[in-house]
């Protein structure tokens, strides 16, 4: 499920697939993405690269299109491959950084960016 709210400038992504559930928040106000992926209890954060991440107003036409004509291709499907590496608990500097949406979503877990 998507949810968006456009007057806080965030998207919230529900992904409920057994082991493969997540949840997303893009944050267009502070320029982050952060995932918390359940089955490893963890939190990736990546950079909003406005060539590669559709805008807010985008998104939910997006959502539209997929869900009514699912049998067509678009080419602005965005994937992101997250690769292993060191991780760390969030610090206060880093919520200001990232805001208070993806604070919420992964305090206490490790963050990798």
């Amino acid at each position: 499920t998507m949810t968006i709210h456009s007057e806080e400038h965030i998207v919230d992504v529900h992904v409920r697939s057994g082991v493969y559930s997540s949840d997303t928040i893009f944050d267009y106000t502070h320029g982050y993405i952060a995932t918390r992926l359940f089955s490893r209890n963890a939190c990736f954060i990546m950079k909003i690269k406005k060539e590669l991440i559709p805008e807010l107003r985008e998104i939910g036409r997006l959502a539209f299109e997929r869900e009514t004509m699912k049998d067509v291709y678009s080419p602005n499907n965005v994937w992101a491959l997250f690769q292993a590496g060191s991780s760390r608990l969030g610090r206060s500097k880093d919520w200001v950084l990232y805001g208070k949406q993806i604070e919420k979503l992964c305090t206490g877990l490790p963050l990798y960016q």
